[in-house]
């Protein structure tokens, strides 16, 4: 049995990766991205009643600006994605001093701001949920590890393509970077 959660409110941040209407509006599994998005939500009205900083953090590029290695698979992207595709979530109900990070690539801190505003700020810990489980949310996660932050994983606030995929992340993949928690998990332990 997991050890009961504890959350230090003055040195925890949570940071939600990707819910913005392009991405939300794809399949996701196991959670369904509706489940997903209010889980988030729950968490970001918890924080933000606590005065602590919710970090949301959203993909944009456009053709010149993405990654385009030597792949297998190549995903197919629009030339022009539509107008509101990088907009967060209305569901998430961005607040005053929620920090909005933008990146170019699936990782939330290569080539953006995030380990600056979360030092600034003395964070120790994130909460980490988004979509997709297995690229923005462990490929932040993989890098908030190498920077030496404490991770706890909302595993009911992410998902991914298939289950296989967010399963092996939540089981195989976070355990040995931090804590894989639920939402509920979370928001009692806030209070």
């Amino acid at each position: 049995m997991d050890k009961k959660l504890e959350i230090d409110r003055s040195r925890t941040a949570l940071v939600v990766i990707d819910l913005q209407k392009g991405i939300a509006s794809m399949q996701t599994q196991p959670h369904a991205a509706k489940d997903i998005i209010q889980n988030a939500a729950d968490m970001a009205t918890a924080f933000r009643k606590n005065n602590m900083p919710v970090f949301l953090v959203r993909v944009s590029s456009g053709p010149k600006e993405r990654l385009n290695p030597l792949v297998d698979v190549v995903r197919p992207m629009p030339a022009q994605m539509p107008p509101d595709w990088s907009e967060i979530v209305p569901e998430l109900s961005t607040g005053s001093e929620d920090v909005i990070i933008t990146k170019k690539q699936w990782g939330a801190f290569y080539g953006t701001e995030l380990d600056l505003q979360l030092r600034r700020r003395d964070i120790k810990t994130i909460v980490l949920c988004g979509i997709s489980t297995v690229f923005g949310v462990e490929s932040t996660a993989r890098n908030a590890y190498e920077h030496g932050y404490n991770q706890i994983f909302a595993e009911d606030a992410m998902g991914a393509q298939s289950t296989e995929e967010h399963e092996h992340a939540v089981k195989k993949i976070f355990p040995r970077m931090g804590l894989v928690r639920s939402t509920k998990d979370v928001l009692e332990a806030l209070g």
